[in-house]
């Protein structure tokens, strides 16, 4: 048994237990995965598959059980090339960041840009998903840190550390009738057609909740993962927006009013997750402190021991 041939099983459940996506993604061949996990199978001396001729439909029960045992083993074998690198190499690596496009373009640039100054050999990629495909890619160790406001708290593999709390406001046209009225209530705003996040974006279970609380049926005219593009379609008169308040920014926005709606919405709070018994380089600590300067190098390895709290 080698560490290869459980990257290969780990990597195959990976890819929907398709063989050959698994090669392509480990540049090697079907033929030689294949040749390796009955090799895994013969010396653990039982079937981690269950074949339906050459295909594989399901991982058997012992299967589940030497998947998690390879997963650990996997992630302890990439803890110990961290602890290497960051002794021979404290101020240099790499350094990835899932998050969504509310987060990359409004609240980290000023963090990328001091971490950056600090850290000019560290290689930072930003990858921009949903919050389930951020989570999936800090489980897979596609991304050190995922940073969202939904889902990343529901996955018990990943802790998560609140960075801070938001609210959402209401923008409009110039001239728009909406901003003559003197006090902002559901029922006014649900008078236009509106322009919004996704659901699985930024806070969109909160203002779903505001409006069924209130028994109003909002006009959702448009959803869209991209507050530029919300913002696009409301200055082009398609309706009113709602929209997280860091995305309005008036000196840019000026075809466009804002209007406060957090006493029509509860707050939101965006999340840091870290995969669970994960080696941290320091400049990843310093990353964390940079956007959320509450979270210092010791609040997060406290959190990295114990267990998540129950909210």
């Amino acid at each position: 048994m080698n560490l290869q041939q459980l990257r290969f099983f780990n990597e195959i459940v990976r890819q929907g237990l398709n063989i050959s996506e698994a090669a392509a993604a480990l540049y090697t061949s079907q033929p030689g995965i294949s040749k390796q996990i009955r090799l895994l199978e013969e010396e653990l001396g039982i079937e981690i598959f269950v074949r339906n001729g050459k295909r594989i439909m399901a991982v058997t029960e012992p299967g589940k059980a030497v998947l998690a045992i390879a997963q650990r083993m996997l992630q302890d074998a990439g803890n110990l090339k961290q602890v290497a690198e960051e002794f021979h190499s404290k101020n240099s690596g790499s350094l990835t960041i899932a998050t969504t496009h509310t987060q990359a373009r409004y609240a980290l640039p000023p963090t990328v840009k001091q971490f950056i100054k600090r850290y000019p050999m560290v290689k930072l990629g930003l990858h921009q998903g949903s919050p389930t495909q951020i989570a999936e890619q800090v489980l897979n160790g596609e991304a050190d840190i995922g940073i969202a406001t939904e889902s990343l708290a529901l996955y018990d593999e990943l802790v998560t550390l609140p960075c801070y709390e938001w609210n959402h406001c209401v923008i409009a046209p110039l001239n728009h009738p909406l901003l003559a009225e003197k006090k902002l209530t559901l029922a006014k705003v649900a008078k236009y057609p509106i322009v919004t996040y996704d659901f699985a974006f930024a806070g969109r279970n909160k203002i779903n909740a505001a409006f069924a609380a209130a028994d109003i049926q909002p006009n959702i005219a448009l959803t869209a993962i991209d507050a530029d593009v919300i913002k696009t379609y409301v200055e082009l008169g398609l309706g009113i927006g709602i929209l997280a308040k860091m995305a309005f920014i008036p000196e840019r926005d000026k075809q466009l009013r804002m209007i406060d709606a957090e006493h029509l919405f509860k707050p939101s709070i965006t999340r840091i997750a870290i995969r669970k018994n994960e080696y941290l380089r320091g400049y990843t600590y310093d990353f964390i402190e940079l956007f959320a300067p509450h979270l210092n190098r010791a609040a997060v390895a406290k959190a990295m021991q114990e267990p998540a709290p129950t909210e």
